[in-house]
């Protein structure tokens, strides 16, 4: 499905970046792995286990970093077809108790990650008339959370870049899709609800019963990064086992 496509994965050590990156590379990507430098190992072992896969260390809150990456990726593989910014943070506080370096960080990493990611692969997509964006989002982004106001407001942030970036390059032939997932059993997930019983709770709150994998988001993201989906752009896909229906 993806046989000779290019596919580079933010955040992609662990957890939902990782699961992505790994489905892509099983639809035929070769997958381009990014992720902090603190994360290293974690990113090489994702690689080892996908096989031909390129590793970068990328901050996506450094513009001339990012600039760097796809130009020696494109250098190396020839292009960048499929952009996944998945690349996130989550500090769970109180908007009162909020501080503004903690608010800061959350946009600088969520939303103008995507900014910067977004618009340093566009050029090489419009000149081939063809690309697919991927956005991570977050049904956090469709209304707030206790404790998490300021992550979700970095999430519908995504959420409205996706549909104005759809609307601004789709004349030529880029798709901008996000997917915005619910409870996924993540280590940030887990270490986010606190407890089993937290656990339990949501799993009883969704349609399905229970908590997603990091898997459960491969099927979406393969779709988006297809042919499949050449007649999709500007949308943002619940994918939550069925807690928001809107």
């Amino acid at each position: 499905m993806l046989q000779g496509k290019v596919a580079l994965v933010t955040g992609a050590s662990r957890g939902i970046g990782a699961a992505i990156a790994a489905g892509l590379a099983t639809h035929g990507a070769r997958v381009v792995l990014c992720d902090l430098a603190a994360q290293r190992r974690h990113s090489e072992a994702v690689a080892a286990k996908i096989g031909d896969a390129l590793v970068y260390d990328l901050d996506v809150t450094d513009k001339s970093a990012i600039e760097a990456v796809v130009n020696d990726v494109t250098a190396k593989c020839g292009s960048i077809d499929v952009l996944v910014n998945n690349a996130g943070i989550l500090k769970p506080s109180r908007l009162e108790d909020l501080g503004e370096e903690t608010w800061d960080a959350h946009f600088a990493v969520n939303a103008k990650g995507v900014l910067l990611m977004t618009n340093a692969v566009l050029p090489q997509m419009r000149a081939r008339k063809n690309g697919r964006i991927i956005n991570i989002a977050s049904i956090a982004g469709r209304q707030g959370v206790p404790t998490q106001g300021h992550y979700a407001a970095t999430k519908a942030t995504v959420i409205t870049l996706t549909r104005v970036y759809a609307q601004e390059v789709g004349e030529d032939g880029i798709t901008v899709n996000a997917i915005c997932p619910g409870i996924i059993a993540t280590e940030m997930g887990r270490n986010n609800l606190g407890s089993e019983e937290a656990e339990r709770y949501w799993a009883g709150v969704t349609a399905l019963r229970r908590l997603g994998d990091p898997d459960d988001i491969v099927g979406p993201a393969a779709f988006f990064a297809s042919e499949l989906s050449g007649f999709v752009t500007g949308q943002a896909l619940n994918v939550d086992g069925g807690i928001y229906f809107h």
